[in-house]
Parts: C-alpha cells; sequence; structure tokens
C-alpha cells in the first residue's frame, strides 16, 4: 500500500481519540487538536498523492523538510524531560505540599483530581508534620472552588482539616504557585508539589519561576489511555510557559 494511504489509518485514530478526550467532559475543547492532527495527516495523504511536494521549489522543499525535524527534535526534547520526571522520589518531611487543581464536580473530584489527592494523602499520613496547601478557584463549569472539594476530600479519607490551607483565587498552575505562596515563605520552607507525573516536570518550572526556592515534586498517577493526550497538552504547554512572560492577574 502506498504511503499515502497509509496516512489515512493515524488520521482515523486520531480523530476517534478525538472523540474519545471529548467524552470525559473536562471542559476544555483540548480534543479539538486532535481533529486538527487527524485533518493534517489526510491533508498530507493528499499532497502525497496529487504530488504536491514535488511541484514546490527546491529551497522551499528544503525549508519545510528542515521546519519539521525541528519541530519533531523539539517535541522529543520536551517529551523526554516531562517522562524523565515521571518517577521522581519526593523529601520526608516537607514543611508544605502544595496540591494542585483539578476540575471537581457535584459527585467530588475528577479522576485526575483524585490521583492527585491520593498521592498527598499518602504524604501527609507518612509524615505527620507537613501541612498542605490545596490550590484551585472555581471554574466557570465548576460548582465550587476545587480547593473547597479539595479540602473535603482528604478530610473525608482522615486528615486532619487543622492541617489543610485553602487557596481559592487561582486560575491556572502559575496563579497556584504564585498565589499559595502566601501561605508560607518561599525562601526558608521546604515544599512538594502534589501534580499527576505527566504535569510534573512543568509544575516544578513554574514553581523555580515564580521563586520557590527549595521545591520537589510528589507525582501522581495518571489514566494511561489519556496519557497520549496529556503529553501532547504538556508539551503544547511548556511552549507557552517558555514563551510568555511570568505575569498574572491580581490575586482579588
Amino acid at each position: 500500500m502506498k504511503t499515502e494511504f497509509l496516512l489515512v489509518i493515524p488520521a482515523v485514530i486520531s480523530m476517534i481519540y478525538g472523540i474519545l478526550v471529548l467524552r470525559t467532559g473536562s471542559g476544555t475543547g483540548f480534543f479539538l487538536v486532535w481533529f486538527a492532527l487527524g485533518a493534517g495527516f489526510l491533508f498530507l495523504s493528499y499532497a502525497l498523492h496529487a504530488h504536491l511536494l514535488q511541484r514546490l521549489p527546491l529551497p522551499a522543499r528544503a525549508a519545510l523538510c528542515t521546519a519539521l525535524f525541528v519541530c519533531l527534535a523539539l517535541f522529543a526534547a520536551i517529551e523526554g524531560m516531562i517522562l524523565r520526571h515521571f518517577s521522581d522520589v519526593p523529601e520526608k518531611n516537607l514543611d508544605y505540599l502544595i496540591v494542585l487543581g483539578a476540575q471537581v464536580r457535584e459527585t467530588g473530584p475528577s479522576v485526575v483530581l483524585r490521583y492527585r489527592l491520593d498521592a498527598a494523602y499518602d504524604y501527609l499520613s507518612e509524615n505527620p508534620d507537613t501541612l498542605c496547601i490545596v490550590s484551585g478557584g472555581q471554574g466557570y463549569n465548576e460548582p465550587f472552588p476545587e480547593s473547597e472539594g479539595m479540602k473535603r476530600y482528604l478530610v473525608w479519607r482522615g486528615i486532619a482539616g487543622d492541617r489543610i490551607l485553602m487557596e481559592s483565587a487561582s486560575m491556572n498552575t502559575r496563579e497556584n504557585m504564585l498565589f499559595s505562596m502566601a501561605l508560607f515563605d518561599p525562601a526558608a520552607d521546604r515544599v512538594g508539589i502534589v501534580t499527576n507525573d505527566f504535569h510534573v516536570f512543568r509544575a516544578l518550572m513554574l514553581a523555580e519561576k515564580a521563586g520557590i526556592t527549595h521545591v520537589c515534586a510528589i507525582p501522581a498517577d495518571s489514566s494511561p489511555i489519556f496519557l497520549p493526550n496529556n503529553l501532547l497538552r504538556e508539551f503544547l504547554g511548556v511552549l507557552k510557559d517558555l514563551a510568555v512572560p511570568f505575569v498574572i492577574r491580581q490575586n482579588g
């Protein structure tokens, strides 16, 4: 079978996977990236079949191939750094944990957030002097602030409420870090960031940018079936964080 027809296979897989991501009801439009990727494979299949690339001038083809190589190399490098942090081992007896928020529903934390909270519970149970900051505001599709739902869950599991501090204004990972810093000394306290394994690299990068001097990660599990989606999303997130200055809206 010719290469151009083989490209229809990843196109169909990408679009089916996009539907699967859509059905999670995460409230974001990131599933559209998979439809765009599928459309890209279909266009490439057509371009090869119609010999469109051969019609381009040689310098244009060389520039296109170079750009493709650079993009693939950048993708591989960033994904390698993301994967390297999946098995980070946290320090014991940290002063604080920051548990990064994710979607909450009337029925409780989403699957992604429950993974984070369970990891925080395990650490807090083994390190009774560590305090916990649950960080997350209320999104347009959430019934209450994420921090509120996170504290309820940890108390329900048996963590004393006076060990849990709430930060309820942040709307993204940058703000998680900066708004949580008002609750501890970023220059002196030893802090652990609790988030899913695929998100650790970017979370640590933003924590260090925010000025948290002594920081490590407590990686939580994630759903294997949605790992491709999360890895692609993190890649784009890292590019955005590298390109955009570290500025946020005012808290309150």
